[in-house]
């Protein structure tokens, strides 16, 4: 098995949405805003090679959307999905399995592409893993999500046939040994975070249950999930399973850091080294 980072650009969110109730004179210091309160995301995403099977976890915010839509979220940077594939010698065509973390859609808006008046699959050959639970909840939006939830992004992929559903509460993958799901419902309902087995550690993607390194402290959670409350228990169920059993962590939205260990210290599960993917 093969890990690979893929990069699909930088994006910009409101710092306040993004910390939550924590005051700007403290998550400032850790990803400085703009003069419009803006910080810079990353859309990093995890390819994952292993026999014949080529796995790509999450892809992005995608480029079928109106100039409209982009102009809100500020994307720059030279990195796009094509590429970074492009550059470890693979293309759309060549993955076989896209699993979605959950269906906002800085994480999934890649899924499909606009050709003419058609809305395709950017991934043809490619089966598309989401659960059943979090499919009820995203195509049936509540008012407050709706907007993450675009059905253009969406209703597609079913419409396919290229859909498939795994298992909520089961942390076995239904797409090759050595992949398992873990579940949190905080942020929305029914998120999958992608646990590898990988050169003797487990490596996690972490999604938007810790959407980067400086949200690991556990008051550290994010106006735009729906369950605060349910977030902290989760993250703090997930810092103490991940520090005792030493997994690293792959942040999908840090700008900088790739990927974290942990450490437990007089404030808590804290950071302890960070590195890049490949350093594996």
């Amino acid at each position: 098995m093969t890990l690979y980072t893929i990069n699909t650009g930088y994006f910009k969110l409101d710092g306040g949405a993004m910390f939550g109730v924590v005051p700007k004179t403290m998550w400032n210091k850790l990803n400085p805003a703009d003069e419009a309160n803006m910080c810079t995301w990353a859309m990093r995403c995890l390819l994952i090679e292993d026999g014949n099977k080529l796995v790509l976890v999450d892809n992005g915010i995608g480029n079928k959307q109106e100039e409209k839509f982009f102009s809100r979220y500020f994307l720059h940077g030279d990195d796009t999905l094509d590429r970074s594939l492009a550059a470890h010698g693979f293309s759309k065509d060549d993955i076989t399995d896209v699993v979605l973390t959950h269906l906002h859609f800085d994480h999934c808006g890649g899924s499909i592409v606009r050709s003419g008046e058609q809305l395709l699959p950017a991934f043809k050959n490619a089966l598309y893993w989401s659960n059943e639970q979090h499919w009820a909840w995203a195509t049936q939006p509540n008012v407050r999500e709706k907007a993450s939830f675009l059905k253009e992004n969406i209703l597609p992929i079913q419409e396919s046939g290229q859909l498939r559903f795994q298992e909520t509460g089961k942390r076995a993958s239904a797409i090759l040994p050595g992949l398992d799901f873990y579940y949190a419902y905080g942020h929305t309902d029914a998120m999958m975070l992608p646990m590898v087995q990988y050169k003797g550690k487990t490596v996690v993607f972490m999604a938007d249950l810790l959407p980067s390194a400086a949200h690991l402290p556990l008051p550290y959670v994010m106006a735009y999930d729906m369950f605060p409350m349910k977030t902290l228990e989760e993250k703090a169920a997930f810092l103490t399973e991940a520090q005792q059993h030493d997994y690293i962590l792959f942040f999908e939205h840090d700008p900088t850091i790739e990927c974290c260990t942990l450490q437990l210290t007089d404030q808590g599960v804290r950071k302890h080294e960070n590195f890049m993917l490949k350093e594996i």
